[in-house]
Formats: structure tokens, C-alpha cells, sequence
């Protein structure tokens, strides 16, 4: 059924159209450690990208960071991401860098909480040349 919204006496509206935040991951390799981010919907359609994402940051051998801050959107397909970032750690804690509420809702509801460690702020940067620092 269709709904006339034209009002009384007045040119047609146009329906309003949802804007769609497209997702996207990119896999950074930092000094000690790979960062996974992610931004926008996180769902069915970056699978491949999130697949391919998952085993270049798991080959890396370093300790593994994914920065969800800007996820607008997510759903089981993130969360196979998150766990299969998790499970093929090589007993590496997997760190989660500022969740939005969403993405929090999910990993607590399926416990995926428990495989991750959860950070609601960024971590500090360290470089390979970073030493001891004078007092």
C-alpha cells in the first residue's frame, strides 16, 4: 500500500531517503602492533574485505588492535570478524579501542566481551625507538 504525501494544495514530498554510512576495514601496521579499522556499517556486504582483513592482521604475528570508534552500524558478520580475530590469536588478547554503544550491546549480549579486551581510550602510541624516557 502506498501512501499519497502530497499536501492538500502543495507539490508532492519526496520520500525521505536514509543516508547509508558504506563500511570499510583497513589493516595498519604499526611498530608493535597491527591496528584493524573499522568505520561505517559493518555487515553481509564487507564480508570478503573482512575475511581478507582478519588473515592479514592474524599473519602479522603482532599483538592485534581494532579500532571501532566509527562504526555506525553492525551485525553477526562483524561479530564472526571480532571472533575469529579472537580465537586465532595465538593466545594474544585482542584489543577493542573505543566501541560504540552498538558494537558494546552486541559483544556483551553473545559474550564475545570475554574474548576481547576493551579500551575506552586510545592507547598510547609507541614507536621501535621509543626508550626509556629521561626523568
Amino acid at each position: 500500500m502506498t501512501r499519497d504525501t502530497t499536501p492538500p494544495g502543495g507539490a508532492p514530498r519526496l520520500p525521505e531517503v536514509r543516508s547509508v554510512d558504506p563500511g570499510s576495514v583497513h589493516v595498519l601496521y604499526e611498530p608493535r602492533a597491527t591496528r584493524v579499522v573499522l568505520t561505517g556499517e559493518i555487515d553481509a556486504e564487507l564480508g570478503p574485505d573482512l575475511l581478507e582483513a582478519a588473515e592479514d592482521a592474524l599473519t602479522s604475528g603482532r599483538p592485534l588492535q581494532v579500532d571501532a570508534h566509527h562504526v555506525t552500524f553492525m551485525d553477526s558478520t562483524g561479530l564472526a570478524f571480532l571472533a575469529r580475530l579472537a580465537s586465532r590469536s595465538r593466545g594474544r588478547r585482542v584489543t577493542l579501542i573505543r566501541p560504540p554503544a552498538v558494537v558494546k550491546f552486541l559483544i556483551e549480549t553473545t559474550n564475545i566481551v570475554q574474548l576481547l579486551d576493551v579500551v575506552d581510550e586510545e592507547p598510547a602510541l609507541v614507536t621501535e625507538d621509543d626508550g626509556p624516557q629521561p626523568a
